[in-house]
């Protein structure tokens, strides 16, 4: 057997370039180059990538009468002709936001009947941001999709209608990529080009459950209105704590991220003994309070544009503010240990110094 191998490679070899020679194999489709009426000003297209679920030709085509349709692809495969044609008829600048081209539908199938052959033609394709993270790590970001359809007759031996109808498609989705980057370019958070963070304290002082820190709204003991805890060793315990909300806008693609910070005590979680409601324990309480404010205070100067990503702010200001919880709870700790809930004095008045100092660089305290 070995013996007729080659020579019968050979001559599929020969029959396949014969039938090339002879137009018994169909031309690949070539996609003409073409001057758009349109310049983008937002996007260059930087990638162009098959997202089809199956990557063979793009053309099942009725080419010879009463024969099954044949495979038919664009010239070079569907990734190069796409890129070719939009680097050819599309005017780039690189300097503008990269946009990968991503085809996910490209299919022309015909049926002929006798010398009629009619065609129908499905078109999709999604656009997406490409990016980076604050790691360096490449981000894709879905902007948009487009998808069109398009039915044609024609005779059997001319096959003329097929490239524009592909063309044409393919133009119509880089124009409505335009008209998408046009009108969201200045308003859609995605396509931001920058961030700035406003920070709003919310120090209402008010009558309810809830005492918002405010310098000038010390805590009294009327405040500590739960029942003291019952197997407690100390005198008092304040509870206090600090939130944020956010919300954010767009504006000629600038993103402003407005941020409201409070730190509280609750009233009905907190306690004090009767015989232990002097001014000189509930010094140490308010400092508890004041230290939540300090904690929110160094929050909020983490929470920069410099430290943010347009692509994950939101995640970054969750985790600063987990960070924040945490040191928040260990500086409670260590206050209270070196203090030994009030009871050490001098390390007392070292904690009421320390904590006005850094109150004062916030500018909290005048």
């Amino acid at each position: 057997m070995s013996v007729y191998l080659l020579p019968t490679i050979f001559s599929l070899q020969l029959l396949v370039r014969a039938a090339s020679l002879f137009g018994l194999l169909p031309d690949p489709i070539r996609l003409q180059p073409q001057s758009l009426p349109f310049v983008p000003r937002e996007f260059h297209i930087a990638l162009v990538s098959d997202q089809r679920s199956g990557k063979g030709p793009v053309a099942r085509l009725a080419l010879v009468l009463n024969q099954p349709p044949q495979p038919v692809d664009l010239d070079g495969g569907i990734t190069y002709s796409v890129r070719a044609f939009v680097n050819q008829s599309l005017r780039q600048n690189k300097s503008l936001r990269p946009i990968a081209m991503r085809i996910k539908q490209c299919r022309v199938t015909e049926t002929a009947i006798g010398n009629r052959v009619r065609g129908e033609f499905v078109y999709e394709v999604m656009f997406d941001l490409l990016g980076k993270d604050d790691q360096g790590i490449e981000t894709s970001t879905r902007l948009t999709e487009y998808s069109g359809s398009a039915t044609y007759t024609r005779p059997l031996g001319q096959l003329t209608v097929i490239e524009p109808t592909i063309r044409q498609a393919i133009t119509a989705s880089l124009r409505s990529l335009n008209d998408y980057m046009n009108r969201e370019a200045k308003q859609n958070e995605k396509l931001a080009t920058s961030l700035r963070v406003v920070f709003t304290d919310d120090t209402r002082i008010t009558a309810d459950d809830t005492v918002q820190y405010n310098p000038d709204r010390r805590l009294t003991w009327t405040d500590f209105q739960a029942e003291p805890r019952r197997g407690s060793h100390y005198a008092a315990e304040v509870f206090t704590s600090f939130a944020y909300e956010g919300k954010s806008t767009v504006k000629d693609g600038i993103i402003t991220l407005s941020l409201s910070v409070k730190s509280y005590m609750l009233k009905n979680s907190s306690w004090a003994r009767a015989d232990a409601k002097n001014a000189y324990a509930l010094n140490h309480e308010q400092r508890h309070f004041d230290i939540t404010k300090l904690i929110a205070e160094r929050f909020k100067r983490a929470i920069q544009p410099d430290s943010l990503t347009l692509e994950d702010y939101n995640s970054l200001i969750q985790y600063q503010f987990i960070e924040s919880f945490r040191e928040m709870n260990q500086m409670q700790k260590q206050y209270d240990s070196e203090t030994n809930h009030s009871l050490d004095q001098a390390s007392q008045e070292r904690w009421n110094q320390k904590i006005d100092a850094e109150l004062r660089s916030f500018k909290v305290k005048p």
